[in-house]
């Protein structure tokens, strides 16, 4: 109803979180691939899809100090999981504790919209 109503570019529909929220990101962008084409994931704990539909690109992101959602258990299993699955995934692990710093959410825009990226980039 929504795309019928409103100028949407159907390609740049994404859904994401943060810590249990990017573990839903994850498990709902699975689910609803078909909708959702970009799933971006900031230290995710797991993923539980009720199933896989489509290929949607992927980025996740995961501080090695994260003692809340410790990458070991987390990331570092989910990322070759989808890799072996045929997912694309934009894997980066940055040195810090359980946040997203400001360097990672601008890469994770400029990953999803890479011209607006660029010229945020630029203008900075």
């Amino acid at each position: 109803q929504t795309f019928e109503h409103y100028a949407v570019d159907p390609t740049r529909v994404a859904i994401g979180g943060f810590s249990d929220g990017a573990s839903y990101a994850l498990s709902v962008g699975l689910t609803n691939g078909d909708l959702f084409h970009h799933i971006i994931a900031f230290s995710p704990g797991f993923m539980a899809p009720a199933a896989q539909r489509d290929k949607p690109n992927i980025y996740i992101s995961h501080g090695t100090r994260d003692t809340v959602l410790p990458i070991d258990r987390c990331s570092r299993r989910i990322v070759p999981q989808l890799e072996r699955a045929g997912y694309a995934v934009r894997y980066h692990e940055f040195e810090g504790p359980h946040t997203v710093p400001p360097e990672i959410v601008q890469e994770a825009i400029a990953w999803f919209m890479p011209i607006a990226g660029a010229n945020n980039a630029s203008s900075h």
